[in-house]
């Protein structure tokens, strides 16, 4: 009562705490507020905003997310600092690596001739004490071997592994692709199905974006796996995981949805070094 009367006498409004519109977007279902867009760099900067990743900076821009971390003296790519510039373009003087399981696997070819084989020579002398004496000090004559020639073995060499052979993928989702890589999918496939179908992580891997920061993505999920590949969800409904979360294949990560889209579809891809990859040449095919 003591405190009611303190508030009702004190002069001036008491500061109220304004929830009303929180509650009312999570009882209609709005979307939450997006991240600031990360667009492709017209000056080869991006200044870190909140909410913005490493990982998600390289995919809009196309690069290898531990490229930027050379470039930019970064002692993980998980700690970037809102305000922090980051070059995008190597710096003067910066000699490009490649890695070395990009370079064509050796192969091993058999000899073109066989190799020589020398046989030892005897020397036939006549009994004298000389020679005897000769003989008893030398190394013993060891009579001479026919060696049959073996032919040249050629060493078995594994077939070079393909591009995706470290990592067993699975399909996102469940529908019929109406966009592949490089024309109405752009740098993926989109997948037509119904809002709020499940959408599966292809293979395990780490959680390393989720928002909705990337233009065109709508809600986004981004996942590392092995190799130095990605995988990327787009359009989702909602997401069910979060960034730091380690996921199994087959794991229900996203449901469908149509965010930033003209229709409900998944849009999905498939990175290497952030370089886009046709997923249809590395899903499973179907029957």
């Amino acid at each position: 009562m003591l405190l009611v009367l303190a508030g009702c006498t004190a002069s001036g409004p008491a500061p109220v705490s304004d929830r009303s519109q929180v509650r009312n977007a999570a009882i209609s279902g709005a979307p939450r507020p997006v991240t600031p867009q990360i667009a492709p760099s017209t000056n080869g900067l991006h200044t870190v905003q909140p909410g913005d990743t490493l990982y998600a900076i390289a995919f809009a821009n196309g690069l290898d997310y531990r490229e930027i971390a050379v470039w930019n003296h970064l002692d993980s790519p998980d700690r970037i600092l809102v305000g922090q510039p980051l070059r995008l373009t190597p710096p003067p003087g910066a000699i490009e690596t490649k890695p070395l399981n990009d370079e064509p696997v050796p192969r091993a070819r058999p000899l073109t001739h066989q190799s020589e084989i020398r046989e030892p020579q005897a020397v036939l002398l006549p009994y004298s004490e000389a020679n005897w004496a000769q003989v008893s000090n030398a190394r013993p004559v060891v009579a001479p071997v026919s060696v049959e020639p073996k032919p040249v073995a050629t060493p078995a060499v594994a077939e070079p592994v393909s591009s995706a052979g470290s990592v067993r993928w699975m399909w996102p989702t469940d529908g019929v692709v109406i966009g592949h890589f490089g024309s109405a999918g752009g740098k993926g496939i989109d997948i037509a199905g119904q809002r709020n179908a499940p959408v599966k992580a292809v293979a395990p891997g780490k959680v390393v974006y989720s928002g909705s920061g990337l233009r065109g993505y709508g809600r986004l999920l981004i996942v590392k796996h092995a190799g130095e590949y990605l995988s990327a969800y787009a359009h989702n409904e909602s997401i069910l995981v979060k960034e730091g979360d380690m996921v199994t294949a087959g794991q229900k990560i996203a449901l469908m949805g149509d965010s930033d889209a003209d229709r409900v579809k998944l849009h999905f891809e498939i990175r290497r070094y952030g370089k886009p990859l046709d997923p249809m040449s590395h899903l499973p095919g179907r029957s």
